[in-house]
Formats: structure tokens, C-alpha cells, sequence
């Protein structure tokens, strides 16, 4: 080697640490500034095309100011009923005209038909950000004035002040939780001082590159992004940058043992990047085919976790490699590296499990298999019709509280009505077929005064009516309502109305998730299919290996349809939570299956099909579970966020991803792979070969 060519392999990566040093110092920052570009607002989550969405646009125009409105509502005690108290209900809502924050008149104070409540309504500007939560205390100073009574706030305002606080220091409480987590993990498992740190800071300038380009694609409304998609990116980079850091250090440990540093990365990397590559493909690709999707926060999640994973990929491919060359075999100290690879048998656990597939493979598949599918079997009990109201957050937060309390005084659907946009001169015969419809409290159109009894409010030859319904907004009884009233007023000739609000919204948002899924869930498979074509080199295991983690995602949501409402007691989850199940732990499934089948399949060109299984279970099975258990522990920490969208996902993928770790690819990929033989590759080499060698 020529004296320019020995200098050269030291340069690089001092070069590499230094550009990743300096991406980490001014793109650091991002992370926590991805928050100044969220948007955490109920439109996010409703499908772009549907008749729910339609109406949010039309009623702007019917709001000389667009406004947030806030349910003030009061409850007596032993002193008298409440409705004795209007009038002062009343003046203390008047009293907060022209107070900052507030928009226009206030209403007066409503009395419930049992005299045990009072509700109102204060409009706010939307746009008060952070004030907000000022807005509503200054509120609730006001109405409190009222004696004898106790005040609850509900409605939009509310519920944004509480979305808002739940997602309110999401980029470092939840960073911080994950990476004590992963750290704890790694330092356990490898009994190694430095390689924790080193990974950890592999996955944190991740990132922070992420973040960046995340945020200046948000900030010039390239993509959308809010607190959920915020959440899962940095859990999505942490826990699959950590993964592959750990592929990569566990063969260079190998390389280490018998070659100098510099060999040993350049042998590690060329064994290993096309599984890590592979890998990232099924995730990002997996991900982008969320852009099938009408929904807006599962299509912004798509290019959102792409652009993670391909930063993951670039840190792990690049940055650790730089600096496991520059430490060399002190990385791995106080452990000193040793050959596993090519060892037929190996020690511990794995030698003991892969002793046991290579007994009996077919009664280990069987077995396996008939539990998976036993598991699954619960999995149509699975009710995606949604998160009713008072299950959104995972602890009672006030808006919640308030919502049950005026749903027990007034109509199912105070605080929530319907909205219905129609012709003006078709006003009255939409009022009286709503008002006939199965379901329906009351029907109201908007007036110019915002006054009852007021002459109509038209805006371009439209008008809006409220329609209150008899069930809470949240419930099944309300979705069915919003169905017939949609029948109902769609026949009405000329009056092309238009049902919306928060009903028609979770109406529509669970049919367009219905849909998505028929549609993506496919893409998925096929994708994920051609990853692993292209990389195997082969046909008939790669279709093993998708089915294989089918079934396992199958298993999980049956687990989850037990768990959720026996444990957590969820009695609904949100109609998106089994597509992002699907796509996390399908995508993220196979990474173990590509993990281990590329090394089932090196060592099967060198020793044969049987030896080639038994010795890639051995040499991969510590680091493919290390692996599986820092990736379900980072999506774990979603659960510090209390929403219980997030609180599912978390256990589903956490879950899910153990599952496939200890269950499917430790024991059903490999038993199905000896039992099938050379055979399982068809029509790659190793087919071929066994094919040859029986002519």
C-alpha cells in the first residue's frame, strides 16, 4: 500500500466525524424548533375529499372573523338550581367583550332543560397561540364570579389548550426518555462503555439532519407536520438508526477479531450495507405509500418518516463507521471482539435455539404457527370505529371532563352540533326534513344578529344551519344519525346541502380510513416483496418472509383487541391506528427477516442450505433481538405523550416488534427455511445447485 493510499484511510474519517460534527452543531437546534412549525388542529386529521372537509371551507365565509369558540358551562350545589342564576351567568359572559382574546358579542347563558346547568358561548380568535391558555383562564376568572357554582370549560378552545399541553415539550421530554432508554439497553446488553455513547450520538445527529430538513420542508409547505408525525419521527429515527448502528458493530466486532481496523470496516461495510440499505428501502418505501392516503396527518407522515430513515441510513453508513475506524477495538472495551461468524455452532442461547429448530424444524413451524394464528383470530374484534371523546387523552383532561358534564345536562350534541351548508332559498325545507330526522334534537339556521329568530345569515346565496343531536357527538348512535340526515337533505332538489361538523368528521375519517387501508396495505406488500426479490435473489422467500410477517402483525392487533380494553381499558381505537400498525411493523418486521436471511444466505453459499441457517441464527441472533428490543423500547416512550392515538400505536409496534424478534424470526423463518431446504431459494443458486446436484 502506497504511503498517499495509507494517509488517505486515515483522512476520510476525520473528515466524515468533522462534517458530521459540524451537521450536528448547526442543525441541532431544529429539534427543538420542529414545534414552531407544528400544527396541532382538528383539519389535520380529516380526509381531504370528503363531504366533512367540504364544509369546514364553505363556512369560513359565514364568519366576518373566523373564531374559536369556547363552552363556558356552570353546575349548582345544595344552594338552589342553577338556572336561577342566568341573569349573572349572562353578565358575566357580557363582561368579557372586548377583553383580549375575545371575538365579537358573547351568547347569553342557556339553562338546561333540568335547571342543574347553565352553558354559554365566548368566541375566540384562533389565532392566539401560546395566549390561549390565558384567554381561557381569564374565562373562567369571569364566569366564576357567578355564586353558588362550579365552572367547566368545553368545545374547540378547550380541547385545542389541551392537544396543545399534551403535546407541549414533545421534543425533549420524549428524546430524553428514548435515549436513557436505548443507552440503558445497549450498555446492559454489550457491557461496553463507549459503543453506547458512540451509537447513541450516531442516532442523535440523525436526527438532528432530520429535523432540519423536516423543518424547511414544513416551513415552505412542502410537507405537513404536527405533533404525532413529530413524536413518531424522532422515535422512527432513534430506534432505527440505533438498529442499524448495531448490525454494523456487530460485524465489524467480527472483522475485528482477525483483520486490522481498517480491514475490518471496509469488510464490515461490504457485508453489511445491503442488508442496512434493503432495510431502510422497506420502511421508506412503506411509509411513502402513506401518500395513498386522504387522510392529512397519515399522508404528511409518509415523506416525513422517509426523510428520517434515509438520515438514519446516511449517519450509520457514514458517521459510525468513521469513528469505530479511529477507536478501533477500544470501542467495544472492556469486551474484547471475537469471530462468530464463522462458527457452525456458537454458545449460549442462540446455539441452544438453533439446536432446537434444527431437531425438529417442521413441528417448531407448526407449532409456531398455529399460535400465531391463534392470536390472530381475535383480530377482527378489533373495533376501529374511533376514540370516543372522553378516551382522546389518557388521562381526564378538563375539556374531557367538561364534555361529559354538558352531555349529561343537554343534548347529546351541545357543545358539538352538526353543520349543515345549503341554498338560502332552500332554508326551510332544510330545517323541517332535519328537524324530522331520526336523531335530531333541534335544527337552527345561523342568523345575521347571532341572535335566535334573527333574519337569515346568506353569503352567496348559502346558509348555515346548526343542527344538535340527541347522542354524544362521539357515539355510534350519532354517525348513524349524520348517515340519514346526509340521505335526507341530499334528496331535498336545489338545495345542495352539505353535512359537516365534528360527527360528519369522524364519520368521514373512519370510512377514508377503511378505504386506505384496502388501498395501501397491498402497495405495502407488494413493495416490501420487490425489496426483498431484489436483495435474496429469489422468488419464494421473500413471499415466505412477507407472509410471515403478516401473520405476526395479525397476531398483534388480535393481542391488542384483548389488551386494549381488558388492560388499558380503550374501548375504541382511532380508525388510522391498524394502518400505522400495519406499515411500522410490517416494514420494521422484515428488517430482521432481511437481517438475518442475507447472512442465511452468505453462509449458505459457503457451508449449504442447512448449515447456512443454523450458523446465520447463531451469528445474528444477539444482535437481531438487541435490536428489536431498543426498537420496542423507543416506541414505548411514546406512551410519556397522554393521547391514546399514540398510547396504541406504542403498544402495538412495541409489541408486535418483540413478537417477530423472539417468536417469528428466531423460530418460524428459520424452522420454515430448513424444512424447505435449497428449495426455499427458488430459482436463485442455491435452488439451482440442489437442483444440479440430484440430476
Amino acid at each position: 500500500m502506497t504511503a498517499s493510499s495509507r494517509w488517505a484511510r486515515r483522512l476520510v474519517p476525520v473528515l466524515l466525524l468533522v462534517a458530521w460534527l459540524g451537521i450536528g452543531g448547526a442543525f441541532g437546534p431544529y429539534a427543538g424548533k420542529l414545534g414552531e412549525v407544528a400544527v396541532n388542529d382538528q383539519a389535520g386529521f380529516l380526509p381531504r375529499s370528503a363531504e366533512s372537509t367540504e364544509v369546514i371551507e364553505e363556512q369560513k365565509a359565514f364568519r366576518q372573523d373566523e373564531t374559536l369558540p369556547a363552552i363556558v358551562l356552570w353546575t349548582g350545589d345544595a344552594d338552589g338550581p342553577v338556572g336561577d342564576r342566568q341573569p349573572e351567568a349572562t353578565r358575566a359572559l357580557a363582561s368579557l367583550v372586548d377583553t383580549p382574546g375575545v371575538v365579537g358579542r358573547t351568547s347569553p347563558a342557556i339553562p338546561s332543560e333540568d335547571g342543574e346547568a347553565l352553558q354559554g358561548v365566548v368566541q375566540l380568535d384562533p389565532g392566539l397561540g401560546d395566549g390561549l391558555p390565558d384567554a381561557l383562564e381569564r374565562i373562567r376568572t369571569a364566569a366564576e364570579k357567578v355564586p353558588g357554582t362550579t365552572v367547566q370549560l368545553a368545545g374547540p378552545a378547550a380541547t385545542r389548550a389541551d392537544l396543545s399541553d399534551a403535546f407541549a415539550g414533545i421534543d425533549g421530554l420524549l428524546l430524553a426518555v428514548a435515549l436513557v432508554t436505548v443507552l440503558v439497553i445497549l450498555v446492559l446488553v454489550y457491557r461496553s462503555v463507549l459503543l453506547p455513547l458512540v451509537i447513541i450520538v450516531s442516532s442523535v445527529l440523525a436526527l438532528a439532519l432530520a429535523c432540519a430538513v423536516v423543518y424547511a420542508l414544513a416551513d415552505n409547505d412542502v410537507v405537513r407536520v404536527d405533533g404525532q408525525v413529530q413524536g413518531i419521527l424522532s422515535i422512527l429515527v432513534i430506534g432505527a438508526a440505533t438498529d442499524y448502528a448495531l448490525l454494523v458493530t456487530a460485524r465489524f466486532r467480527e472483522e475485528l477479531a482477525e483483520h486490522d481496523r481498517f480491514t475490518a470496516m471496509r469488510s464490515a461495510l461490504l457485508r453489511s450495507w445491503g442488508a442496512v440499505v434493503a432495510s431502510a428501502a422497506t420502511v421508506a418505501l412503506g411509509l411513502i405509500a402513506l401518500l395513498l392516503s386522504d387522510l392529512t396527518n397519515t399522508r404528511a407522515l409518509g415523506p416525513v418518516g422517509a426523510v428520517g430513515i434515509a438520515c438514519a441510513v446516511l449517519s450509520t453508513l457514514t458517521f459510525l463507521p468513521a469513528v469505530l475506524v479511529l477507536l478501533g477495538r477500544a470501542a467495544y472495551w472492556p469486551a474484547k471482539p471475537r469471530a462468530t461468524g464463522n462458527r457452525s455452532t456458537g454458545d449460549g442461547v442462540w446455539r441452544r435455539v438453533a439446536s432446537l429448530v434444527g431437531r425438529a424444524p417442521r413441528k417448531v413451524w407448526a407449532l409456531t404457527l398455529a399460535a400465531l394464528i391463534a392470536c390472530a383470530a381475535f383480530a377482527p374484534t378489533l373495533d376501529s370505529k374511533g376514540v370516543p371523546l372522553d378516551e382522546t387523552f389518557v388521562n381526564d383532561a378538563p375539556s374531557v371532563a367538561a364534555q361529559r358534564t354538558l352531555s349529561e345536562h343537554f343534548p347529546g350534541g351541545s357543545g358539538n352540533p352538526t353543520v349543515v351548508i345549503a341554498a338560502a332559498d332552500r332554508l326551510g325545507r332544510v330545517v323541517a326534513v332535519a328537524e324530522n330526522t331520526e336523531g335530531v334534537a333541534s335544527a337552527a339556521g345561523a342568523t345575521a344578529s347571532g341572535r335566535p329568530g334573527g333574519e337569515p345569515l346568506v353569503v352567496d346565496g348559502r346558509v348555515r344551519v346548526d343542527v344538535t343531536l340527541d347522542s354524544a357527538a362521539d357515539s355510534d348512535a350519532a354517525k348513524d344519525t349524520v348517515a340519514r340526515l346526509r340521505t335526507a337533505l341530499h334528496d331535498i332538489p336545489g338545495a345542495d346541502a352539505l353535512v359537516g361538523g365534528y360527527t360528519a368528521q369522524q364519520y368521514d375519517t373512519l370510512r377514508t380510513a377503511e378505504r386506505d387501508r384496502t388501498l395501501i396495505v397491498p402497495v405495502v406488500l407488494v413493495v416490501i416483496f420487490l425489496v426483498l426479490t431484489v436483495l435474496l435473489r429469489s422468488l419464494l422467500m421473500p413471499a415466505l418472509l412477507v407472509a410471515t410477517v403478516a401473520v405476526n402483525f395479525l397476531a398483534t392487533i388480535g393481542v391488542s383487541a384483548l389488551v386494549f380494553p381488558h388492560v388499558f381499558g380503550f374501548t375504541g381505537t382511532d380508525p388510522s391506528v391498524p394502518l400505522y400498525g400495519f406499515v411500522f411493523l410490517v416494514a420494521l418486521g422484515v428488517d430482521y427477516n432481511i437481517f438475518l436471511m442475507s447472512r442465511v444466505r452468505e453462509e449458505s453459499l459457503r457451508h449449504g442450505a442447512r448449515q447456512g441457517v443454523l450458523r446465520g441464527l447463531v451469528s445474528t441472533g444477539g444482535v437481531i433481538t438487541s435490536a428489536g428490543v431498543v426498537l420496542a423500547a423507543t416506541f414505548a416512550a411514546l406512551g410519556v405523550i397522554p393521547l391514546a392515538f399514540l398510547a396504541q400505536v406504542a403498544f402495538i409496534v412495541a409489541f408486535g416488534v418483540l413478537l417477530d424478534t423472539l417468536v417469528v424470526r428466531s423460530l418460524l423463518v428459520p424452522a420454515l427455511a430448513l424444512d424447505l431446504g435449497p428449495v426455499a431459494w427458488w430459482p436463485g443458486r442455491l435452488a439451482r445447485e440442489r437442483k444440479e446436484a440430484r440430476d
